[in-house]
């Protein structure tokens, strides 16, 4: 069906809606925060080193998968780029009912867990202010690259971004 056709004839509760005419595989993301509560675009999966900060893997997905259901694949993929078995496992709440049997899965607010682990899952906010800088410094927030292709190009592009600038930075501390 013409894309325009189908933009005039969908309805609000309609799955599979138009929200871009000159992206059409466009989704929309509930992000539940007050100041944004939707995205637009296609969900990115981030896999960062749990104390550096060093990304190894950055996957995109199109339209709104569960998280869960995306786990297994970062993993696998961040395991092949780190070339190391990944062992622990820090994520949000977005990501309860995963199906990662091989590692050690913490998810935020999980309760009864011991002081060691909770420690480990602080560090899972650590991960936050990484996620804004890409956004904002790396634009991942906006990718002016057509398509699917043009989406996993731009943000393979933010993450190698990303290795550099924090690499630069530890550099200075030496000179």
């Amino acid at each position: 069906m013409i894309i325009g056709a189908k933009l005039l004839l969908q309805n609000r509760e309609d799955k599979n809606k138009i929200y871009s005419c000159h992206e059409p595989q466009v989704s929309c993301i509930a992000k539940g925060k007050a100041h944004k509560p939707y995205e637009f675009g296609c969900k990115v999966g981030i896999v960062l080193t749990e104390r550096k900060g060093i990304v190894l893997s950055m996957t995109t997905h199109s339209g709104n998968p569960y998280d869960g259901y995306l786990l297994t694949e970062s993993k696998r993929r961040a395991e092949i780029n780190g070339n190391t078995a990944i062992k622990r496992i820090l994520v949000d709440r977005g990501f309860r009912g995963h199906d990662v049997t091989d590692a050690e899965v913490l998810v935020s607010y999980t309760k009864g867990l011991p002081p060691s682990l909770k420690r480990a899952l602080r560090r899972r906010q650590a991960i936050e202010p990484w996620i804004g800088h890409m956004k904002h410094d790396g634009k991942l927030g906006r990718c002016h690259l057509k398509g699917l292709l043009g989406d996993q190009i731009h943000a393979t592009l933010v993450a190698a971004a990303h290795n550099f600038r924090t690499i630069l930075r530890k550099l200075r501390l030496f000179c």
